[in-house]
């Protein structure tokens, strides 16, 4: 597929359609019984588009007063991996659903790109 027909496919509202703003609260929610107790907002973005692959982000944002390098950010690619509300298997099939054929995905490390923002990216091979 050409760049031009993968930016018509890969915008940021679609992405936020995948990962609505909502969702870093209900997953907090999920993990700690309290939205209020999360450090960061999760976005995900798209980092790189290829004609054999994509590399999407998740962008981890601290939230106003709290601390994102004191948080186990690390250990997220594993529990992105398997959580239900983040339901990555469920945006690969929506990205698929869009057009695009992926062969292979994978999560890479969390990234310490500021203290304010981390990064996980999501590697999606197309076929």
């Amino acid at each position: 597929m050409n760049q031009t027909d993968l930016e018509k496919i890969v915008t940021q509202d679609f992405l936020d359609s995948l990962l609505p703003p909502e969702k870093s609260d209900q997953f907090f929610e999920a993990l700690y019984g309290d939205a209020s107790e999360g450090a960061y907002d999760i976005r995900l973005e798209c980092i790189c588009l290829a004609s054999d692959r994509i590399v999407l982000a998740f962008n981890l944002v601290q939230r106003p007063g709290k601390c994102l390098v004191c948080n186990l950010t690390y250990g997220l690619p594993a529990v992105f991996q398997r959580h239900p509300l983040i339901d990555i298997k469920g945006m690969v099939s929506k990205i698929e659903a869009s057009g695009l054929k992926i062969s292979s995905w994978r999560l890479g490390e969390t990234e310490e790109n500021s203290s304010a923002l981390h990064v996980i990216p999501l590697y999606l091979n197309l076929s």
